[in-house]
């Protein structure tokens, strides 16, 4: 079997899951590739000692791996979703966090959970994406010009609104009179879009969600859509510039510029441990409070 680990390092939490990762993989002669900046990181905190094989970019993240492993919270598995991309190589997020919807396992009984693992008796959920062009051409969007959680816009240097006027599959929505809007996956309807009155989708839902970010026309509520729509966004506002973000992705565009946004044509698969499902963490961290264990 062979992992790719990718990590953050969080000083209070991560070095004791670091190292009972790594003991448990090397006493199972499991294959581990670590990437670079990773692996200088904890030798530099002398976590671990040993020299092992290293990656650096998806280029080198082939069919040969089974799995990556990520090290950290939700925003870590955003970051590692970047290295997959398209390869399907499946993510299993190891919560070093808080608050975790995508980085759902414990460091409680880490060795419990990496068993299930190399048994292969874990599931795969499928995760949409979406991917965002510019006209005109953004060199800024065109190599990861994809999102897990979400794509927004927002206003840049000012404090006054913005106006998106948002196109549906050709047909004029609405024009939303604004600090931005939100175009969220099921995956990212419990974040951002969350915390601005969006509803929750499970990750299996074909569909998203449109949630406007402060509107001035309060008759404005967030929509839900068929996740085969491609949506248009034109942005207006009285500076030159505004924001675009991709998860945690951000740029600025000019004015007027015309925002493409649809499903992409492939998605990210996320280990699903048994008993560590979303279900659960919905129940635990969400609708009845923070999970005792953290």
């Amino acid at each position: 079997m062979k992992i790719a680990i990718y990590g953050q390092y969080y000083q209070n939490s991560t070095e004791p899951i670091i190292k009972d990762i790594f003991v448990f993989f090397n006493r199972n002669n499991i294959e581990i590739v670590i990437e670079s900046n990773f692996l200088a990181l904890i030798q530099e905190k002398k976590i671990i000692e040993k020299e092992y094989k290293t990656f650096s970019s998806h280029n080198e993240l082939d069919s040969s791996f089974d799995m990556l492993l990520s090290i950290g919270g939700d925003g870590t598995i955003l970051r590692a979703a970047t290295l997959v991309r398209d390869s399907g190589i499946p993510i299993l997020g190891i919560n070093a966090g808080r608050l975790g919807f995508l980085a759902t396992v414990q460091k409680e009984n880490i060795d419990e959970f990496l068993q299930i693992v190399i048994e292969k008796r874990y599931t795969l959920s499928k995760r949409t994406l979406l991917s965002l062009t510019s006209f005109p051409e953004n060199e800024a969007l065109n190599d990861i010009n994809f999102a897990m959680n979400e794509v927004s816009v927002s206003r840049k240097d000012t404090t006054s609104m913005i106006t998106i006027d948002t196109y549906l599959n050709g047909e004029i929505l609405n024009s939303y009179w604004a600090d931005g809007l939100i175009i969220s996956t099921p995956t990212g309807s419990t974040g951002y879009s969350l915390s601005c009155g969006g509803p929750i989708l499970t990750p299996d839902v074909q569909s998203l969600v449109i949630t406007p970010i402060a509107p001035h026309n309060l008759n404005a509520r967030p929509l839900v859509i068929p996740d085969a729509t491609e949506i248009m966004l034109k942005v207006s506002g009285r500076e030159e510039n505004y924001l675009v973000s991709l998860d945690s992705r951000i740029t600025s565009v000019r004015n007027e510029s015309v925002l493409t946004i649809k499903k992409t044509p492939f998605q990210i698969n996320m280990v699903e441990i048994p008993n560590e499902t979303f279900l659960k963490t919905l129940r635990t961290k969400l609708l009845w409070g923070e999970d005792k264990r953290n």
